[in-house]
Parts: C-alpha cells; sequence; structure tokens
C-alpha cells in the first residue's frame, strides 16, 4: 500500500521545495519537465529533424552525456537533457514513490503533466485525517484523454493529503488549559479577597466591642455611670483601685489646721481634692466624739487617720504634715503657681494700714510662695471656714499642675523641702504619688471637692452619694448621736485648769466632751444651752454634773456639732 506522505519512492519525476504549510511542514511540486516532444512540439533550440530527448548545447560530437543530477545524485537513473541515445532511460526519483508519472516506453516521449503540489510531512506521530487532491493532468489534447484516445490514468503518488485541524489537538487542548487554569486563578484570588474582607471585619468588631467595654468598665461611657447602673453604686465604686492620703495644713504664723484627701483613682484615671472641714464629727480613741480640727491637735497623725477611716469607710494609706514653711518653699521649687483667686488677701507684714493688698482678686493670678501661703490661710472675720478651705484647695491644685510627672524627680522634690515625712510613707511613695496626681492635674482629670456635713459635724445624704461613695468608694459612719451627749465647754473663768477639770467630770458623767476654747475675758457667772427643745434634759444633766445651778440652763444658738454647750464662769467650782 502507498504512503502518501513517504516522497521519493515510486518513478516520478524530481521535486523541489517551494514553502511551509500551517503546521510547518515542508511543501514540494514537481519540477517542471524540459524535455520536448519531437512529434507534437517545435523545438526552438533544436536541429531541425534531430531525433533525441533535446538540443543538448554543450554536446560534442554524437556522444552523449551522462545525465545532470540536480540533487546531487551523481549518475543514476533519471532525465538526461544531454543524451543522444535513442533509449530514454528511467528517471531517478528521490522522494520514493510520489513522483510523476512513469517514462514512455522507448518512444523518447513522456506525457506532459500539470504541476502538483505535495504535503510531505516531516513530524512523526500519528497521522491526522488527510484530504485528497486530485491534480489535473493535461496532454497534448485538452479533451480528457491522454493523448491516444483513451481515459487518463491516475496513481496513488499523484494524490497528496493535507492535514486538517483537529478540534482535539494539542495547540487546542493547551489554549483550554491555559483557559481554564487562569479562570481558576481568578476566582481563588476572588475567594482569598474575601476570606481578608471577613477577617478584618471580624477584628475590626472585636476592637470596638473591647472599647466599649474597656469604657463601660471605667465609667466613661457616655450616658451610663457607676451610679445607673443596676447593681449599684457601692459595688462598681469599691471595686475600683484608689490611692489616697491625707494632708494636713499647719498654719504656725496663726495657728490652726486644714485637712483634705488627695486622692488617685488609677480605675478611672481620675484625681480628686477632697476637702474636709475642721467641723467633720469623728470619734476620738477613747470612744468620744469629737472634731476634726481637735483630732488633729490631740490623737496626732495616727489618730487622726484611724478615725477618718472609721468615718468615712476608706483606706488612708499615709499622712502629709505639710506646715506653712514648707509649702511656701514646694511653691518656689515649682516656680510659682496660678490661682483664680476670689478676694484680696493683706499683707501680713505690712505696717500701715491701706497698703496695696499682697494677693490681689481675679483670673490666672500669679502666686508666689509667701503669697500661696496667705491666700491659703486666709480667713476673713465673720467667714465661714469652708471659704477658706476652699482657697487651700485651689493651692493644692495649683501645685499639682506645676509639679513634675517625672516619679523621680518629684522624689527629689520632696526630699529637697527638708522636711520629716511620717511613717508608713516614705520620699520615694510621696513623690511617686504626687507625680501621678500632677499628671493627671495637666491632663484636665483632677478636680476638687467639699465634703458637705451638717452643723453638728455628721456628714449628709449627699456627702454620702457624690463624695464618700462616689470618690473614696466607702461608706459614711458618723458617730451615733444616742451613743452620748455631746457637750462644748468654753472656760471664760480666767483659769485655764477648769478646762480640764470640767472634762474629766463630764467624761465621768457619760458625756462627750468638745473643748470650745478659752474666752479673752472673764465671765461672772456659768452658763448652759441647747438648741433643740428635746436636748432641755441633757442640758439640765450637763448642769447638775458641774455643779451649776438649775437658772444656768437657756436655750440658745450652737455653733459646731455640739448638742449642748457650756460657758464656765468665774461661779464654777470644780470641787463642788
Amino acid at each position: 500500500m502507498n504512503d502518501g506522505y513517504d516522497a521519493g519512492y515510486g518513478d516520478g519525476g524530481p521535486y523541489e521545495l517551494v514553502g511551509y504549510d500551517e503546521y510547518g511542514r515542508p511543501v514540494y511540486r514537481q519540477a517542471a519537465d524540459q524535455q520536448t516532444q519531437q512529434a507534437q512540439n517545435h523545438d526552438p533550440y533544436g536541429q531541425q529533424g534531430q531525433q533525441g530527448y533535446g538540443y543538448d548545447p554543450y554536446a560534442t560530437g554524437g556522444h552523449q552525456q551522462p545525465a545532470y543530477d540536480q540533487y546531487g545524485n551523481g549518475g543514476g537513473y533519471g532525465y538526461d537533457p544531454y543524451a543522444t541515445g535513442g533509449r530514454q532511460q528511467p528517471a531517478y526519483d528521490p522522494y520514493g514513490p510520489y513522483g510523476q508519472a512513469a517514462h514512455a516506453d522507448g518512444t523518447g516521449q513522456q506525457p506532459r503533466v500539470t504541476e502538483q503540489t505535495a504535503y510531505i510531512p516531516e513530524q512523526p506521530g500519528h497521522a491526522p485525517e488527510r484530504t485528497a487532491h486530485i491534480p489535473q493532468q493535461a496532454g497534448p489534447a485538452d479533451d480528457g484523454t491522454d493523448g491516444n484516445g483513451s481515459a487518463p490514468e491516475y496513481r496513488t503518488e499523484q494524490f497528496a493529503f493535507v492535514e486538517e485541524p483537529d478540534d482535539d489537538s494539542e495547540d487546542v487542548i493547551d489554549w483550554l488549559k491555559f483557559t481554564e487554569n487562569r479562570t481558576e486563578r481568578r476566582e481563588e484570588a476572588r475567594r482569598r479577597a474575601r476570606s481578608r474582607i471577613i477577617a478584618l471585619t471580624v477584628v475590626l468588631a472585636l476592637v470596638v466591642a473591647g472599647g466599649v467595654g474597656y469604657l463601660w468598665y471605667a465609667g466613661k461611657l457616655p450616658g451610663l455611670s457607676a451610679s445607673e447602673t443596676d447593681t449599684g453604686t457601692t459595688t462598681a465604686a469599691g471595686a475600683q483601685k484608689r490611692d489616697v492620703l491625707v494632708v494636713h495644713l499647719h498654719d504656725t504664723e496663726n495657728g490652726g489646721t486644714s485637712t483634705a484627701l488627695l486622692v488617685d483613682n488609677a480605675t478611672t484615671k481620675q484625681g480628686t481634692t477632697v476637702l474636709l472641714p475642721n467641723s467633720l464629727a469623728l470619734t476620738a480613741e477613747d470612744g468620744t466624739t469629737t472634731t476634726l480640727a481637735k483630732s488633729v491637735e490631740d490623737d496626732g497623725s495616727e489618730g487622726t487617720r484611724t478615725a477618718l477611716d472609721t468615718v468615712l469607710g476608706t483606706d488612708i494609706e499615709g499622712t502629709w504634715r505639710l506646715d506653712t514653711p514648707f509649702l511656701l518653699t514646694l511653691v518656689d521649687l515649682v516656680g510659682n503657681i496660678e490661682v483664680d483667686t476670689d478676694t484680696d488677701v493683706p499683707d501680713p507684714d505690712a505696717k500701715k494700714k491701706g497698703e496695696a493688698p499682697l494677693v490681689k482678686k481675679g483670673k490666672g493670678q500669679t502666686l508666689s510662695g509667701k503669697m500661696a501661703v496667705a491666700y491659703a490661710t486666709h480667713h476673713a472675720p465673720g467667714e465661714a471656714q469652708d471659704a477658706q478651705l476652699e482657697r487651700f484647695g485651689q493651692v493644692l491644685h495649683g501645685v499639682l499642675r506645676k509639679m513634675t510627672s517625672d516619679p523621680d524627680a518629684a522624689t527629689v522634690t520632696v526630699q529637697t523641702l527638708g522636711q520629716i515625712i511620717e511613717p508608713p510613707l516614705t520620699d520615694a511613695d510621696l513623690g511617686a504619688f504626687l507625680a501621678g496626681l500632677s499628671d493627671l492635674a495637666k491632663g484636665g482629670d483632677h478636680r476638687t471637692a467639699l465634703l458637705p456635713v451638717e452643723e453638728d459635724g455628721t456628714l449628709t445624704a449627699e456627702a454620702s452619694d457624690s463624695v464618700v461613695e462616689d470618690v473614696l468608694g466607702g461608706t459614711a459612719k458618723s458617730p451615733d448621736r444616742d451613743a452620748a451627749v455631746t457637750v462644748s465647754v468654753r472656760n471664760a473663768t480666767g483659769d485655764k485648769d477648769d478646762t480640764e477639770k470640767a472634762r474629766v467630770v463630764l467624761l465621768n458623767g457619760g458625756f462627750t466632751f468638745l473643748e470650745g476654747g478659752t474666752a479673752g475675758s472673764a465671765e461672772a457667772t456659768s452658763e448652759v444651752v441647747y438648741a433643740d427643745p428635746a436636748e432641755k434634759e441633757n442640758a439640765t444633766e450637763v448642769a447638775k454634773t458641774l455643779g451649776l445651778p438649775a437658772d444656768a440652763v437657756t436655750k440658745g444658738t450652737i455653733s459646731g456639732n455640739a448638742r449642748v454647750a457650756v460657758v464656765l464662769g468665774q461661779d464654777y467650782d470644780p470641787g463642788s
């Protein structure tokens, strides 16, 4: 069986390369036959009447030259244009059985065939589907015969097969794979993008939820506070972490003290200065009722701190005794302070009246150490003690704003004062504490609050709600008024020892003693005063205990937190 792809097999004529098909395979065609036919065509290059295969311009004599092999096969079978012999040699077909039609036997003539194109595959592998192309054969006559009156004969080598593209070719498969892979990659990229968006959304939601939770826990969420929660203010406030110090300002020039609590709430990041009135009722070490001012003088720092813890339900960590000379030095060390003053303060060193005040009333007044001490201790005649206490709070706030926020530097400032810090507080502890409050004050997170008390020194409901519970996280426990009758004694006998004698008598009688001071001048008669009619019986009992006549009992006005006030006159006899 002939294979149309095996060029060179057969006895056809020679082929020449004419190009490549769409698959890169070489395409050949049969070379044109140069032989002239003596019987049918005139040979313009030959001699008239000459026989043979054609005119040989290079022939010498009658000797026949060997045929020229244009494909380098040197001799052999092929058409010889130079031959003069009478017999035609068979043509050599280098491409196999797919050559041109066989030569005529001994006639010296060849049928003339139109040129045909052969597709010669060069690639190995599976032979694709082929289509046969039948070339049109031309002969001496154009009547569809071969010149001898018979139908032309076609052989298999005259057919050429052309490969048609297959849908399953490797190129198509590769392109489909490429398209499919690219689509898969795009889908995978979309899936990854969606995953990232979902993860980012979850993270943002967690961050927002955490932030809201922290604000709620810290009590800084707008519209909500610890007092508005269903769990109760006391529980929420009590769970917060606070550092509390008590500071006593001792006026070494004019006498008297002023007390405040410095509170640093680490949970809410809020600092507060709580001002404590001197009339605050406390329980003394002997179980009797006393005032804050008397407790500072009589019981000292330790006793007063314990009494404050009992009344306020808090835990004070230490006491800072700040005498006025140390306050002056502290203000100068921090570089003066700025205060919105509420009154003019005269210069205590002024030699003449009417001189310019040391501190002027106005906003943003710059105070030196001396000016700060004068303003913090100023108490005008007839003015309530709370007004002076609020000025002391202003000075403390100004000092905290100018204090360094570095704990080590603040410790150096405290050590520079040269004062003795009472145990268990140390220089480093006080320095670190003041540095923390300074940081809050500079950031606007520090405020001053006055602890409101009743006339008798007990705490009000307002104090319990706004200060004791919210700021201090404690519970108010004022001394029981029914436990013992509080008696204030003022000595007007002219003998200072009579005060102590009256104190002993009253304590032995079951009363609570409060010292009311010493009168500037002696009075002739004693007086026992009550304000509440319900206290008349108690006043009468006090008079009997002191050995005073019954007509000494009278109704009047009582200042402070005493239930009965006594003025000892010269008629008082301690031995009676």
